[in-house]
């Protein structure tokens, strides 16, 4: 396997769901820090969870996050740092593959991070 191939399986999506209000500021923030490359918000999801044994509904948005695995443990504590939740849903999937001229720009975006 080739560095250029290697790097796809490098790329993760973070999934994070916060208040509406909140989703763009800690996007923001996490871009400002150069924790992820770029930030998808999808404004409002219908999210229906069950929380200290209470069923709760709310009205939320979805960020999608792309970010690389060596980082990841830096965002994850920096969402938790920011997030209004007591415990945020953050989940992390590996990109398996992606458009080469995509994956390289993430990478160059990030590139700066740690040194």
């Amino acid at each position: 396997m080739n560095k250029d191939e290697s790097w796809e399986t490098e790329t993760l999506v973070v999934l994070v769901t916060a208040p509406s209000a909140e989703a763009q500021t800690l996007a923001t923030k996490l871009l400002e820090a150069k924790l992820i490359a770029c930030a998808n918000i999808l404004p409002s999801v219908l999210s229906i969870y069950s929380w200290k044994g209470e069923t709760a509904v709310d009205q939320e948005s979805l960020l999608v996050m792309k970010t690389r695995s060596e980082i990841y443990a830096q965002l994850e504590a920096k969402i938790k740092e920011l997030h209004s939740y007591e415990v945020p849903e953050i989940l992390a999937v590996s990109v398996e593959r992606g458009s080469k001229a995509y994956l390289d720009w993430v990478k160059e975006s990030l590139s700066k991070v740690g040194n």
